[in-house]
């Protein structure tokens, strides 16, 4: 829509029924709880509210949108974000997860641990690892999220995905969501609204004590609090881990104002009371330098930044997305939810 301006949207959001918040402070939102104001937003849970939402912003792709569900991977800028910010929330009147056959079908709100003990509750298994990844299940297709030797892409079967540039929903196949090493072809204007993951049948008891294992490492190996898991993304196979290339310069404990590198885990970043965003970068920005430096090699960030400077932006981000076979995947996609491309 040409010339189209973020109040015509409200207007034509609020005029559909949607309620709109415009500023919303967005501090509380994520696990980091730093921020500043989205000059929009509007919270949407239902599957169908998400499809209708689609419909109008496909009206206005010049507007900037984000989309935030738990908020477990996200750094907002303390600038705020000049846009729309789409929060995805569990639905209270629907179904949230389905056991169909040997598949698990799950609300892309629901968090991963509910998506790890709802399964193994109903007797299914290979979800167990879920528990400890703190994010909800759409983010965590997002990003392949994983851990204690698994990952989305091993069990994924589906996704119901929403194009907020084309108005358009699919049922996209695993095969077609180029997903990779904490990465995927899904673009910024995607919405995950439903995932449909395979399960094998599995007893209670064992699967609960799998749970039990997950949850006690990770209780004595990471640290709980204000953070947002992992920050940078391991490097090339043979150049060790994120976190270890992190304690070897000794950085453990680093801190700028309320932001420090977490005593516990060198790939966390903990924000305390009176933390800001531009704390949290510039820890992350003095790791990168120092690591950069001592072990040559330079780490990006798994964290999505928000509302941020280009900058800031282009440092921390992986530069493998670029590389030809994920931008294929990427286009992909998008004429797979017909998306238009000039």
């Amino acid at each position: 829509m040409s010339g189209s301006t973020l109040e015509l949207l409200v207007a034509e959001l609020r005029e559909a029924g949607f309620s709109v918040d415009a500023p919303r402070s967005m501090a509380n939102l994520t696990t980091y709880a730093v921020g500043g104001i989205a000059a929009a937003s509007v919270t949407v849970s239902a599957a169908n509210d998400v499809r209708i939402l689609a419909t109008i912003t496909a009206r206005h792709i010049g507007v900037p949108m984000a989309i935030v569900g738990r908020g477990s991977n996200t750094l907002i800028a303390d600038t705020g974000f000049n846009g729309l910010v789409i929060f995805v929330t569990a639905p209270a009147n629907e179904a949230t997860i389905e056991i169909d056959g040997d598949d698990v079908v799950v609300a892309a709100s629901v968090t991963m641990p509910v998506l790890a003990r709802r399964s193994v509750k109903a007797g299914r298994g290979g979800l167990e690892w879920c528990v400890g990844i703190p994010g909800g299940v759409g983010g965590a297709v997002r990003m392949n999220a994983g851990g204690h030797g698994a990952e989305m892409v091993d069990s994924l079967r589906s996704v119901e995905l929403v194009s907020l540039r084309s108005g358009a929903s699919a049922i996209v196949p695993v095969e077609k969501l180029g997903l990779h090493f904490r990465g995927s072809a899904l673009s910024s204007h995607h919405v995950v609204v439903s995932v449909r993951m395979q399960t094998i049948a599995r007893d209670v008891t064992d699967g609960q004590k799998e749970i039990d294992e997950v949850v006690a490492w990770r209780r004595e190996h990471q640290p709980g609090g204000r953070n947002a898991g992992s920050v940078f993304v391991n490097p090339a196979p043979g150049e060790g881990s994120a976190g270890a290339l992190i304690d070897a310069c000794g950085l453990r404990g680093y801190r700028v104002g309320e932001a420090c590198v977490s005593e516990k885990h060198a790939n966390f970043i903990q924000a305390s009371d009176g933390a800001t965003a531009a704390d949290i970068v510039a820890v992350m920005s003095h790791v990168q330098d120092v690591v950069k430096e001592k072990q040559g090699i330079l780490l990006r960030s798994e964290v999505c930044l928000l509302g941020f400077e280009a900058d800031i932006a282009a440092r921390f981000a992986d530069p493998r997305h670029e590389d030809a076979d994920r931008v294929a995947a990427a286009r992909e996609l998008s004429l797979l939810m017909g998306e238009r491309h000039e």
